[in-house]
């Protein structure tokens, strides 16, 4: 089991701004956790957000590659007993990763997903699953339901419009008896998939936790 480390304040203030800018949707959902799970799904947000940018960063392949090497080395680090790399994101995510004693290679996994994005078409159903399954874990849930509703909300999130993204929204919602409420925060942000104007939202997502909709 690995030992316990806590992040810098500094590392968890830059990790909630990065999400809160860069993907509001889930960084709102986000908010009904409690803590720690909170700063846990903010950390895994901020992973999952850098990963997704490689190849906004840089379009040489081998590059790209690179990239993804030094985050499969982080997490080795953030997973590991010493103290992880000067990086607000390894940092905060070491905190979570530890907190939960999560294997690293649910990690690596979102990042091999990733990795198929270089020289092709992102299998969305991977990366989806992939991302899901950490939200899950950090919020300490573990129902076939609620996976499944996750994974499906994940996956339609990296598709456009169409009868696809659709077909996945309408199965999650189909399982919201069953789904731990535990699961809502990583949920909710299927309502923005339905065109919900930006200054709705937060009230959208408020109203729609305490009916145990999305």
């Amino acid at each position: 089991m690995t030992s316990s480390y806590l992040a810098p304040a500094a590392s968890h203030a830059y990790v909630l701004d990065l999400v809160r800018n860069a993907d509001r949707d889930r960084f709102l959902g986000a908010l009904f956790a409690s803590e720690p799970a909170r700063s846990d799904l903010l950390a895994v947000l901020a992973f999952n957000h850098e990963l997704a940018r490689t190849r906004a960063v840089t379009r040489e392949p081998m590059l790209a590659r690179i990239r993804l090497e030094w985050w499969r080395e982080a997490v080795g680090e953030a997973a590991g007993n010493g103290k992880p790399r000067a990086q607000p994101i390894v940092e905060s995510l070491s905190e979570t990763i530890r907190r939960h004693d999560l294997a690293p290679e649910r990690l690596v996994a979102l990042i091999d997903a990733r990795e198929e994005e270089i020289d092709g078409p992102l299998d969305v159903l991977r990366a989806g699953n992939a991302l899901a399954d950490l939200e899950l874990a950090v919020l300490g849930v573990d129902s076939d339901a609620s996976r499944r509703a996750a994974r499906a909300v994940a996956s339609a999130w990296l598709m456009g419009e169409g009868p696809e993204r659709e077909a996945l929204l309408a199965e999650a919602r189909g399982l919201r008896r069953e789904v731990d409420p535990a699961a809502l925060p990583i949920l909710l942000p299927a309502l923005s998939l339905g065109g919900i104007g930006a200054w709705r939202k937060p009230l959208a997502y408020w109203w729609a936790a305490r009916r145990g909709r999305y």
